[in-house]
Formats: C-alpha cells, sequence, structure tokens
C-alpha cells in the first residue's frame, strides 16, 4: 500500500521549491507545470521540471507532473516531455469525460512512456463529478482520481465556506465513483495557508468522509495534514486486537469474536488490516 495521505503542489518555475522538497515529508509531489506558471514561463519551467523527475532527487516520495489541460496549446508538448521524464504520474486538470483519459493515454503511448507513469485525473467541473464513475473506470492506467475544489466551487457558483457544505454532495459523489472503481482519491486544497485551525478540521472531514489524504499547496500542512490521515496509536492498537480476536475465533470454529464488549465480524477484520497496512505504510515512508 503506497500512501498518499499528504500530496504537495510545488510551482514548475520555482527552482528553489523543487530543490527543497527532497527535505520534506510529503509522502507525494505533484510539479506543476498549470496553475502556478505564467504562460510566458510554460516552455522554461517544463524543462526544469522534466530534467529534475528525470534526475530522481526525491526517494521513496511518489513523484507527479501536473501538465496543462488537454484545450491548451501547452497540452501535448507536457505531455510527452513527462513520458520522456518517466514521472510516477502524469496529473490531468479538468477531466470530463472518460474520451478525455483516453486521449492522454494515447498521446502517453505515442511518446513512450514507461508503464509505471500512470494517470491522475482531476476532477474540478459539475459535468466531470456528474460522470466521475465514467472517469474513474476509463482505464487501468488511471489510478487516482483528485478533487479541484478551487474551480468546483467557481463553477458551481458557490461560496468557500467553513464545513463545505456546498461541496459535500460533489465530494460524496466522487468518493463513491472512487471506491467502486476500485482507486485511491484525493481531496482538495486548503486555500488559507495562516488558518491552521480550519486546515486541520478539514483534513479531519475529509478523513473521515472517506479521503485517501489531500492536495496541499504549502509545506507548513505536511505535519497536520500526514498526523490526521494516519491511524492513531489507539486505532492500531484496536485494529491488531481486533485480528487477533477473531483469528482465535475462527481456531476454535467461530464466525464471530468480540472485543471490548462489541461483536468482531469478518469485514471489521478487514477495516483492521487496512488500517494496520496503512500504519505500516505511513511509518515506512
Amino acid at each position: 500500500m503506497r500512501p498518499r495521505r499528504s500530496v504537495l503542489y510545488l510551482p514548475g518555475a520555482n527552482e528553489r521549491a523543487l530543490q527543497k522538497a527532497s527535505t520534506l515529508a510529503a509522502d507525494a509531489l505533484v510539479l506543476d507545470l498549470e496553475d502556478s506558471v505564467a504562460p510566458d514561463a510554460k516552455e522554461s519551467a517544463r524543462r526544469r521540471v522534466c530534467e529534475t523527475v528525470a534526475a530522481a532527487p526525491y526517494g521513496r516520495r511518489e513523484v507527479a507532473i501536473r501538465v496543462n489541460g488537454l484545450d491548451t496549446p501547452w497540452h501535448d508538448a507536457d505531455v510527452r516531455a513527462a513520458a520522456e521524464a518517466g514521472p510516477d504520474a502524469v496529473v490531468v486538470p479538468k477531466v470530463g469525460s472518460a474520451s478525455d483519459v483516453h486521449a492522454v493515454e494515447a498521446t502517453l503511448a505515442d511518446a513512450g512512456a514507461p508503464e509505471h507513469t500512470t494517470i491522475w485525473a482531476m476532477i474540478e467541473t459539475p459535468a466531470a463529478v456528474l460522470r466521475a464513475e465514467e472517469i474513474a473506470t476509463a482505464s487501468d492506467a488511471l489510478t487516482v482520481l483528485v478533487l479541484g475544489t478551487n474551480d468546483l466551487v467557481k463553477e458551481l457558483h458557490a461560496e468557500t465556506v467553513r464545513g463545505r457544505a456546498p461541496l459535500l454532495a460533489s465530494l460524496s459523489w466522487c468518493l463513491l465513483a472512487a471506491r467502486a472503481a476500485g482507486k485511491p482519491v484525493l481531496d482538495g486544497v486548503y486555500n488559507d495557508v495562516r488558518d491552521t485551525e480550519g486546515f486541520e478540521a478539514e483534513c479531519v472531514q475529509g478523513r473521515q468522509l472517506g479521503f485517501d489524504g489531500k492536495t496541499l499547496i504549502h509545506p507548513s500542512q505536511l505535519e497536520p495534514c500526514n498526523r490526521v490521515f494516519s491511524p492513531s496509536e489507539a486505532e492500531t492498537d484496536h485494529a491488531r486486537r481486533v485480528v487477533a480476536a477473531f483469528e482465535e475465533a475462527m481456531a476454535e470454529g467461530r464466525a464471530v469474536a468480540t472485543v471490548d464488549g462489541r461483536m468482531v465480524e469478518n469485514l471489521h477484520v478487514e477495516q483492521a488490516r487496512r488500517i494496520l497496512a496503512l500504519a505500516e505504510a505511513a511509518q515506512a515512508h
């Protein structure tokens, strides 16, 4: 299991940020060629990002390149350059349908991308939310869904508020699609880097909803994000006791067990084993 608790966007035009990232406690890094890069810096940022990825300075961290959207003049060159650099993934903004996924997949194949380079699709529009299952199941090459909540708020004519009530239907719909497809799904960013309390509350909400992790815009958000999306010691201890009790029950010919006065069935054991796998993956990272 590969942890994706914290997925940090890095501006592709900022060489210092790209260098510093090798010291950060992020599970994954997204080297950005889209929103953080001005039009006149697109080509130089592309070269810098691809050279950085090819040099592989980030150790165990998962590394992705966010390309410009399919409807932009930079998209094709971005994808082809990324294919040559060979990141773990190419993050594609504003994916709207299965055909968009197929188009990126075809370009990667034509450009000779290695097998380990997969596609992460960003869900950022109402149309994409409504087609989330279609997108999630479009290809085995698509391995992760990423919520683009800023764009979604804009497209919905909604407001950015604590608790994200205007987005809950969309978040839940995308989670359903991801889980039905067996794909990980990442929560969107939190814009106010000074609001640590609000950020942590949104991390807690994201984990409670079922997200695998959260996309981030600043290194200061890494510690609380990793902490919230990691199983606590109490959760890990309880999970171990659930597995042990159930295995003991099975050895004695019983189909259920009891832990802390609560009945334990196979579904609880599956949840417990997932928690233990997450804890092990997080500790190894």
